[in-house]
């Protein structure tokens, strides 16, 4: 008998190996899930050059010459005007809140100006939050909004730049386009979201790895308070992480902070409390810490690449917006720019954190519901 090495052996340790690996739905899945994952996401969702990105046009006059600066915009195919305001308070509004990305305004005198050639002028504000969002469009529109203005004059397009038109962008809330204004804030939301999830998702498994979960269970403690005593210490890990990370924001990198603290706070309040509970209800599924690590993963990356940290969110095709937006990290993420780079006020998020509410209410519901089926 060779006791160095023996087909017979190996053959029966790899047939051990494959039941268990059977056996283990949550390994299996993560081995075939990710892989696919991430050629769907970087395949058909990941576009660093965002096309149709959502406009506001403050329009206060109907002449050819507008209606061609207008066609000549959405030609280029990164304008889709999908709100027609009529003051420039109405489109302050919509780009405070993050509903468009540029502010088309065409002065009620253009037409007038254009055919005294007494330079004419149209404003293009851009949410510069994230530079890389809008710098395609704002880098064609000078050249096209004159080449069109030429055509309409029937002037020859072709002997040269003839339109006096002057194209004016303001870039705003970010007008010098320093990337550190967009990364920093959102890294807060990243850093959160990989701890607070990663901490409670193992709060469970631990106590079952560590044979404890009996003298848990035995405790006279309703499933609720159970919840809440794994989930509350939590909150002040957060809490340290969110000092830490705005301090070296503002010392290190100079990132503004023009909004309200008060409401800032709140919003990391919504978000840490439903990371939290996500993190609990994962536990509730896992049955071992790694498993645990696992689905954590999993969350984490379609949560990262989908919801506007990495890659421009409006740049994503509908379906994988439609996914982005189940993720919190999303929402947050509108949320603390909005805060710190806009100043918004609490109308201006209104909504997107009444969906970190709801987020809170759907993990606690979930995870309590999980857990009592677990105790069976």
């Amino acid at each position: 008998m060779n006791r160095f090495f023996s087909l017979t052996r190996l053959f029966a340790l790899l047939a051990k190996e494959f039941i268990q690996m059977r056996r283990d739905h949550i390994t299996f899945g993560m081995m075939l899930g990710v892989p696919l994952v991430q050629l769907v996401l970087f395949g058909f969702a990941i576009n660093s050059d965002p096309k149709q990105l959502p406009a506001a046009l403050v329009v206060l006059s109907q002449d050819q010459y507008t209606r061609a600066m207008v066609s000549a915009l959405e030609t280029t195919g990164y304008y889709r005007f999908d709100h027609i305001v009529n003051s420039a308070e109405e489109g302050e509004f919509l780009i405070a809140r993050g509903d468009v990305v540029f502010v088309v305004t065409i002065p009620s005198d253009f037409a007038r100006r254009v055919e005294r050639g007494n330079n004419p002028q149209i404003l293009i504000e851009a949410d510069a939050t994230d530079p890389s969002a809008a710098s395609g469009a704002i880098s064609t529109l000078s050249t096209v909004a004159r080449s069109a203005l030429t055509r309409e004059r029937g002037l020859d397009a072709t002997v040269g730049d003839t339109s006096p038109l002057e194209v004016v962008v303001h870039r705003r809330y970010n007008p010098e386009g320093i990337s550190h204004y967009n990364i920093v804030p959102g890294l807060l939301g990243v850093i959160l979201q990989m701890t607070m999830v990663m901490m409670t998702s193992i709060a469970l498994t631990r106590e079952t790895e560590r044979g404890t979960m009996e003298n848990l269970l035995a405790m006279p403690a309703s499933p609720f308070e159970i919840m809440l005593g794994k989930v509350l210490p939590y909150l002040g890990v957060g809490a340290v992480q969110v000092v830490v990370v705005l301090v070296a924001a503002k010392l290190m990198f100079g990132v503004p902070f023009v909004g309200s603290i008060s409401l800032l706070l709140v919003a990391i309040l919504l978000f840490v409390l439903g990371l939290v509970l996500l993190g609990y209800f994962i536990s509730t599924v896992a049955r071992t810490q790694m498993q645990a690590l696992q689905l954590t993963f999993f969350f984490f990356l379609p949560s990262i690449l989908l919801s506007g940290f990495m890659f421009p969110f409006r740049g994503m095709p509908i379906w994988a917006q439609w996914i982005g937006e189940i993720f919190p990290l999303t929402h947050f993420l509108r949320v603390i720019r909005a805060i710190m780079l806009k100043g918004a006020e609490f109308p201006a998020v209104a909504w997107e954190t009444s969906m970190l509410i709801v987020f809170i209410f759907v993990y606690a519901t979930i995870a309590l519901a999980r857990f009592r089926r677990t105790l069976d």
